[in-house]
């Protein structure tokens, strides 16, 4: 009798320490700091958006996140402010531009520092969403966001004849950039079924009239902040270059918020399937 009940008792304690392991890793009891809004949104998308404790100002979406205290934008982060928050767990992926001192900073705290790999494309996005799962011992959840998002790619409709896409980052007149190859812009135009309308570079570069000239680019795509920055329409269009290009002329402007354009990650179909209807 007294080794039966002992068996009984070891049963009911293995359970006891299985489930608060579980709840532990799964993050039920961690206090997670992501500087990353694609991360930020797929830790909300696996239910664990109670234990972020503190964002970046990238995360805005879901919305909900906006309550959550702002540690910054890449570069602007402080260390001070990541510690404050006391976190378990700080995770950034190698897109986030994060400095090469904040980082050691952090490292250096004691805090667990996470970096997940970012790659911009349809694989990458997937990949992704199961690593961070997998972390957080949550793979259920991450194929729930898997299958959605598989769902959405595959009602992507290329167009028939590509056109030639443009992004212009913008900050006022002041800050005028474009994208090249390689850039999250340029896979996402690809994902569409368009191309870029500039090939000769990789990352941004100064937007120079000369060069809108010669990519003459059928459509001219912002995020809806940049072109608030320059007033409008109206006010992209006195930009020198911009009114002498096909996109110009035809006031063929695509507005969309940043981070649903440029994230990568549970929303990348949707994001897609929002372009190709804008730019038709």
């Amino acid at each position: 009798m007294f080794q039966k009940n002992s068996f009984k008792v070891l049963a009911v304690l293995f359970a006891f320490f299985l489930c608060l392991s579980e709840s532990v890793v799964a993050g039920k009891t961690l206090r997670i700091v992501s500087a990353n809004g694609t991360l930020s949104e797929i830790i909300a998308g696996l239910g664990l958006e109670k234990q972020l404790v503190g964002v970046d100002v990238t995360s805005t979406y879901p919305e909900s996140l906006s309550k959550i205290p702002k540690i910054g934008h890449n570069r602007t982060i402080a260390a001070e402010g990541i510690i404050a928050l006391n976190p378990d767990v700080i995770i950034y992926t190698d897109q986030s531009m994060l400095s090469p001192s904040l980082l050691k900073q952090l490292n250096s705290s004691g805090k667990k520092v996470v970096e997940f790999k970012h790659e911009y494309s349809r694989e990458g996005a997937i990949k992704l969403i199961r690593e961070v799962g997998a972390y957080f011992n949550a793979k259920s959840q991450a194929e729930k966001m898997v299958k959605s998002l598989e769902a959405d790619l595959n009602k992507i409709a290329k167009p028939a004849a590509p056109k030639k896409l443009l992004f212009i980052y913008a900050r006022g007149t002041g800050t005028l950039m474009v994208s090249g190859t390689g850039t999250s812009l340029d896979k996402m135009f690809a994902l569409t079924g368009n191309k870029n309308a500039v090939q000769g570079f990789s990352d941004f570069k100064p937007l120079t009239a000369e060069s809108l000239l010669a990519a003459n680019p059928d459509v001219l795509v912002l995020f809806s902040s940049g072109l608030e920055s320059l007033e409008g329409t109206d006010g992209l269009l006195k930009v020198p270059g911009i009114a002498n290009t096909n996109a110009g002329r035809n006031r063929k402007i695509v507005t969309m918020d940043g981070q649903f354009l440029t994230g990568f990650g549970p929303r990348l179909g949707r994001a897609a399937i929002e372009l190709a209807q804008k730019i038709k």
